[in-house]
């Protein structure tokens, strides 16, 4: 029972940390929380309500990385919350349903035409769908999230080094412990454009020092 109390409260205290790791400007329509979900990812986040977003964490995993790490795969989500690209489930899946709905009635009624429009209307919204999960799209999102989120990482502290080493190593972490191959690959390519963002960051400091002699 002491054990369980204990736990509840250091990961209570783990949620408030990651509260005051929110800019300013999220504080009011961000909440964490610890991640209820069977087998859920490391981290993530989604939309609760039309101006509210919430953050969840599998506490499990997450309590494995050391504290840096973990600042800067918050800070990646915070970044996809700050450039709008977190996942929705919009219209296109209820028009998806709608539309096969309606094929499959129409298929026992025999009415062409409406067969062919509930078809149309499965063709859009499956078309729009498939654009938004776009490998190579969501792969450039997450990418421009890293480096947003080096960027959180200096606002709040951390040099530039720490801030790519840190992300670089929880990128390392994750293509090791990932059971799926297209997962690997997207943390692969994350962590090679990381590699190249800090190798150009690298040498900009170091034109600018010698601007400076």
């Amino acid at each position: 029972m002491t054990s369980y109390a204990t736990t509840a409260r250091a990961d209570l205290s783990e949620l408030r940390r990651l509260k005051s790791l929110l800019p300013p400007e999220l504080k009011s329509w961000v909440t964490i929380e610890a991640s209820t979900a069977v087998n859920p990812p490391l981290i993530t986040c989604e939309e609760i309500g039309r101006d509210q977003v919430e953050v969840q964490v599998d506490l499990a995993k997450w309590d494995a990385l050391a504290l840096d790490q973990r600042n800067l795969m918050f800070w990646h989500e915070v970044a996809r919350i700050q450039q709008d690209t977190i996942p929705r489930d919009g219209w296109e899946m209820a028009a998806l349903a709608i539309g096969l709905g309606g094929a499959v009635g129409e298929l026992w009624v025999q009415d062409g035409l409406l067969l062919i429009l509930a078809m149309i209307l499965c063709g859009v919204s499956g078309w729009r769908l498939y654009q938004r999960n776009a490998g190579e799209k969501t792969l450039r999102e997450a990418i421009d999230a890293d480096e947003k989120a080096i960027a959180l990482a200096t606002r709040f502290g951390y040099t530039l080094p720490n801030a790519y080493k840190s992300l670089g190593s929880v990128l390392k972490i994750m293509i090791e412990q990932s059971p799926k191959k297209k997962q690997r690959r997207r943390y692969e390519a994350r962590l090679d454009a990381l590699k190249k963002s800090a190798a150009k960051a690298k040498a900009q400091v170091k034109a600018e020092r010698s601007d400076l002699l």
